[in-house]
């Protein structure tokens, strides 16, 4: 069976105990103009596909009131197609092996309530007339507004490329601190586009100015890598939605990462049991937010209880942070 088939059983991106994620980062000074800190690769340049958001700032602050933020469901909720039948990508929900499952770990990890961090946060979005929400991170770029999040909080197989889309960093309890930036593009690895790749689920988003300022000029911005070596230790931040939580505060999970064993060599996972929401949430090397940030909060497998996934950050999505950071 290939690497994609053994994907069936998955929860796309967020699902109870082996759910998508989302992240966010410690305050930071807000640059000048900050340096682009990324590992590059030769070789040739994967496809990124990207998308135009035409959406005025008047209209999505009108759109998304306190009660609309609050209501948005976890992006996992989706009705993507990726386990549709007909679909070559994923086969029919519940095909997997459960024998292949590895074993739950003995002791079970438990995600840490933090406060807010100005350049994490949440966005919004809304897809096939429903309203989602998943987690991002403001990164470091030429344009110093780019956001990094997860593929399926940008764009789905079934329903195309979302809209009304918006982030709101160091979301907190319904506040919205630093206003609400509405995105002008949106990019993503074609991996993702053309066939839902669940190992090229990262994505970029270019916001707006606001109030004649960049967004890195005023939450900050993290540094961020390409083509780093594996299994790496990682601190992995969201706004779990699902519960035990309800996606009011931010939440972090650490721990060293492992390769997918359940669907192919790209994804890695680490040990968290974040929920629905946390999806797009960056994940940082080392011990905390202040690090570089090199994945982000992706799936889990209803099989295996208390692990989160995140793509690895290859050329591939490079490329999508290329297109984005420059736009």
């Amino acid at each position: 069976m290939n690497s994609q088939g053994l994907k069936a059983g998955m929860i796309a991106a967020s699902a109870l105990m082996a759910s998508a994620l989302m992240a966010a980062g410690p305050v930071q000074a807000a640059p000048a103009l900050p340096s682009i800190d990324t590992v590059v690769a030769g070789g040739t340049t994967p496809g990124t596909q990207s998308h135009t958001q035409e959406q005025s700032q008047a209209a999505l602050d009108a759109y998304w009131t306190a009660d609309r933020m609050k209501d948005a469901k976890p992006a996992n909720t989706i009705n993507s197609g990726w386990a549709a039948a007909g679909r070559s990508i994923l086969p029919k929900a519940g095909q997997q092996a459960v024998a292949k499952a590895p074993k739950a770990p003995a002791v079970q990890p438990r995600a840490i309530a933090q406060s807010p961090v100005p350049r994490i946060g949440k966005v919004f979005f809304t897809q096939a007339g429903q309203n989602y929400v998943c987690s991002a991170n403001s990164v470091q770029s030429g344009n110093q507004s780019t956001v990094a999040t997860a593929g399926h909080c940008t764009y789905d197989v079934a329903t195309g490329w979302v809209t009304n889309f918006v982030f709101v960093p160091a979301y907190n309890n319904g506040a919205a601190p630093y206003g609400k930036w509405t995105a002008r593009s949106l990019h993503a690895a074609t991996e993702w586009v053309s066939r839902g790749d669940i190992n090229y689920d990262g994505a970029f988003a270019v916001v707006n100015t606001l109030n004649g300022r960049t967004l890195a000029a005023t939450v900050g911005a993290s540094s961020i890598g390409f083509n780093m070596a594996r299994n790496l230790s990682y601190t992995a931040y969201g706004y779990p939605a699902a519960a035990p939580f309800n996606g009011e505060r931010l939440f972090s999970c650490s721990g060293a990462s492992s390769t997918d064993r359940l669907g192919g060599t790209q994804s890695q996972g680490i040990p968290c049991d974040m929920t629905g929401g946390s999806s797009g949430g960056p994940w940082f090397v080392g011990s905390g937010a202040s690090g570089t940030q090199n994945s982000v909060n992706s799936f889990g497998y209803n099989t295996q209880a208390n692990v989160m996934y995140g793509p690895y950050f290859g050329s591939s999505i490079q490329s999508a942070y290329s297109i984005a950071a420059s736009r």
